[in-house]
């Protein structure tokens, strides 16, 4: 999947040290519910056992490259995760490294995913969950989109305090 400025692909092995790095920066722990780091051992296992399908695995993760620089492209990774087919929905996730933010190739991956899901997969909905500090992402998939159908209240404790949730979906256009 490939659009103007990125690229949708496969993980390979030469993205265990990316992938290990993302995972283990506690910055971001919050939003994907870590509390631990991840060895790199596991990493590795994660990528060699990525062979599966969708349909089998009930996720998915892309890399997203940059076009315009073959040296090294990688800024980032989307994905899909709670792959439900029998109602045809799935949550959805993204990442893009510190020094690539604000440069549009989220929204564009989020597009490139989006067509994929609700063409090829023939997904009904993708939702994702975002706290309302978290105005990137909010901005982002409101931007593509994603409408905030809920709240759930004090939801996540965060460093000592009760946070909020919001939950927002995207509902296939030509459905």
């Amino acid at each position: 999947m490939t659009g103007k400025k990125v690229a949708l692909r496969a993980i390979e092995p030469s993205d265990i040290e990316t992938i290990h790095k993302w995972e283990n920066n506690p910055d971001i722990w919050r939003l994907s519910n870590t509390l631990v780091p991840f060895s790199r051992y596991q990493i590795e296992q994660y990528i060699l056992n990525s062979e599966q399908d969708i349909f089998s695995a009930k996720q998915l993760r892309l890399m997203i490259d940059r076009i315009d620089q073959p040296e090294n492209p990688t800024v980032g990774a989307i994905d899909l995760f709670d792959f439900d087919p029998m109602h045809r929905r799935a949550g959805i996730g993204i990442l893009i490294d510190d020094n690539h933010r604000n440069e549009g190739l989220a929204s564009e991956a989020l597009q490139l995913l989006k067509t994929y899901t609700f063409g090829t997969l023939q997904l009904h909905q993708l939702y994702c969950h975002i706290t309302p500090d978290n105005e990137a992402s909010l901005s982002l998939f409101q931007k593509n989109g994603f409408i905030i159908n809920g709240t759930r209240k004090e939801w996540l404790l965060v460093q000592g305090s009760w946070v909020d949730e919001y939950f927002l979906q995207c509902m296939n256009p030509a459905k």
